[in-house]
């Protein structure tokens, strides 16, 4: 089996989780402090991953200063792109719609806001797939912890998000639509991940490394945090705790 193709089919492995949180989420009564549980969970994998699997790399392969410019690079990149989104209705695309204030808009409150939430869901899925595929440029092995991290953190965001989009008025259709896409994307950006980046320097394959992780980083803290801790239970942050030491765990056997 040749690389790419391999960068593909983990991507795609990452991505269906995506699908898996959302028949969870459309088709069964979750309770929210499960969501936020697993969300938390999510997020402390995530946040793990991004320290130990994607700027440490970069700091290995290109060193201080790529490593930083990089993380901060997507950590712009991603806020800019979630600001024009936000005023576009998909300021809230992951929460599971439980409070009123801060619920996704449905389509006749907010026109063109199902639009924006599908590019919310693209922004969110891209970077975490694209580092599935630069990580088989090392040594020409998929790093099972990262498509670990994206795979777990990735079935409560669709979890969530689904449940949010159902609440909205938004049909099985649309749902299911927008995830296959995103899975379908996630396979892609995997592919080009591998492709178009392994033809740089170590230098700029660290950059690119730090990019993704600064924009996994920022999407952690502005839209996977907010969800798992409001309204939640006092353990929440034990949770979260457990899930950074899962992905740390991993990336040490």
């Amino acid at each position: 089996m040749t690389e790419v193709v391999q960068a593909g089919l983990w991507g795609l492995v990452a991505g269906s989780a995506l699908l898996l949180g959302a028949v969870a989420g459309y088709g069964l009564r979750v309770p929210q402090k499960v969501i936020a549980t697993v969300m938390a969970f999510g997020a402390g994998v995530l946040l793990s991953a991004v320290s130990f699997e994607l700027v440490g790399e970069a700091y290995e392969q290109g060193g201080l200063t790529p490593a930083a410019a990089g993380t901060l690079a997507g950590a712009v990149a991603y806020t800019a792109g979630n600001m024009w989104l936000a005023r576009r209705g998909a300021r809230h695309r992951k929460r599971s719609g439980h409070r009123q204030d801060r619920a996704q808009p449905s389509e006749g409150q907010r026109s063109g806001s199902g639009l924006a939430l599908a590019f919310g869901a693209l922004l969110d899925g891209v970077p975490e797939s694209a580092v599935i595929g630069v990580s088989l440029l090392d040594g020409g092995a998929v790093s099972l912890v990262t498509v670990a991290a994206v795979f777990i953190s990735n079935v409560p965001e669709g979890l969530s998000s689904s449940a949010g989009m159902k609440k909205a008025g938004r049909g099985k259709a649309y749902v299911f639509g927008v995830w296959g896409a995103i899975a379908a994307a996630s396979t892609l950006s995997a592919v080009l991940g591998y492709t178009v980046v392994g033809g740089f320097s170590p230098a700029v394959i660290a950059a690119v490394t730090a990019v993704a992780a600064g924009a996994i980083l920022a999407m952690v803290a502005d839209t996977m945090i907010p969800e798992a801790f409001e309204d939640a239970h006092l353990a929440i942050g034990l949770v979260t705790v457990s899930g950074f030491l899962v992905s740390f765990a991993l990336s040490h056997t």
